[in-house]
């Protein structure tokens, strides 16, 4: 199905760059990929990156669907519809910014902004086999984008080459040194993380790394499980408060209304828990990246779920054990696909890997450098 929501026709001879529908557009009802705000009003005023984007020169192609309420990781939506997976159509596209994804993925637009409340930017990505960045937690405005209250969610790009989406984070964040995103780094430190992810996505990092020349060192994130607990009684909470008074509306899809009615039971207490896992992983990370220029690591534990299995109900959560830490924390952080190589017993994989680039709180142009710097690694000289 179709990534789109609604496409414009006409705009600015820009580059061509498509919004999520949570992130508001002047005209446009910003509908969340939910029916149960099909009749939303129109916006009143483009949130502050589209403004920034059309300053920019930018061509904004249209709004883009996604998970209903950007509460859920598969991408499956059956309102608002499920995009194709560009890699493979049987896999699912991934959540919450499926649209996003799957319409840089397919070539439609060069770019696209997507929102990252618990790796709703990367892990699409990943599955879709594109760039997706999440940058630091208040680098970039979320005026205008739903919801309106989070201590967790970022808007951020898609692309699917490393010197557009640089073009797009020096449009959408006034202060970012576009120079210094495309500083050389070949001869990086990097803290590599262990990780129980599968053997065809651990062969994929192993040969990317191994590909950029760069020196790695090992490092630990031993609270990981606790901050991805933690994010998710946070993102409930949140959620609950933005939207629910939706639960009950009938238009709601079921899987997002029955996660809205549990989200309701979230406690103060857990709550209180989840914010000093919030302090004790932000100092964890930062310990990990003292010394080292980013951390590296999987996007996902493995490749993507196809829409059968999630049908029958495969459980996808899992899916952002790696990337959903990093909002609770909110340092940047990056996904970039790889190539799967073959393996004694096991064929390459034409559907990519993501890799995972996560760096200091404000350092968003050196994850940026570094993922040039891998891009250019992997095309190989006489490409």
């Amino acid at each position: 199905m179709s990534a789109w929501v609604q496409r414009f026709a006409h705009g600015a001879d820009g580059p061509a760059i498509a919004i999520k529908d949570c992130i508001d557009i002047a005209g446009l009802p910003t509908c969340g990929g939910c029916g149960a705000l099909a009749d939303a009003p129109p916006a009143e005023r483009d949130a502050d990156t589209v403004a920034a984007l059309r300053q920019a020169g930018w061509h904004i192609a249209g709004k883009t669907t996604m998970h209903e309420l950007a509460y859920g990781m598969s991408g499956v939506n059956a309102w608002a519809g499920t995009p194709l997976n560009p890699q493979d159509p049987l896999l699912i596209p991934g959540g919450s910014s499926s649209g996003s994804a799957a319409a840089v993925g397919s070539g439609e637009v060069d770019a696209a902004l997507g929102s990252d409340t618990g790796g709703s930017i990367r892990l699409p990505a990943a599955c879709c086999g594109v760039i997706g960045m999440k940058p630091t937690f208040g680098r970039v405005s979320r005026r205008g984008a739903w919801p309106r209250e989070s201590s967790l969610d970022c808007v951020g790009p898609f692309a699917r080459m490393m010197p557009v989406l640089v073009h797009v984070m020096a449009a959408i964040a006034r202060d970012f040194d576009g120079g210094a995103a495309v500083a050389p780094m070949h001869g990086a430190r990097i803290g590599l993380v262990a990780t129980a992810s599968d053997d065809a996505v651990q062969a994929a990092l192993t040969a990317a790394l191994q590909a950029s020349g760069w020196s790695a060192l090992p490092r630990e994130l031993p609270g990981m499980q606790e901050a991805f607990d933690a994010a998710i009684a946070v993102i409930n909470k949140e959620t609950w408060n933005a939207f629910g008074d939706l639960a009950s509306d009938s238009r709601l899809g079921q899987d997002v209304a029955r996660r809205l009615v549990a989200a309701s039971a979230t406690t103060h207490g857990a709550l209180a828990h989840a914010e000093a896992v919030r302090a004790r992983f932000i100092a964890e990370v930062d310990q990990a990246l003292d010394g080292v220029d980013a951390l590296l690591l999987p996007t996902l534990p493995s490749l993507p779920p196809t829409l059968a299995d999630v049908a029958a109900g495969h459980p996808v959560v899992a899916l952002s054990a790696l990337v959903r830490p990093f909002n609770l924390s909110g340092h940047p952080a990056l996904s970039y696909p790889i190539p799967v190589p073959a393996a004694p017993g096991r064929a390459g994989s034409r559907v990519k890997a993501g890799l995972q680039l996560v760096g200091r709180r404000g350092d968003d142009e050196r994850l940026c450098a570094l993922a040039l710097h891998l891009e250019q690694a992997l095309r190989g000289p006489d490409q």
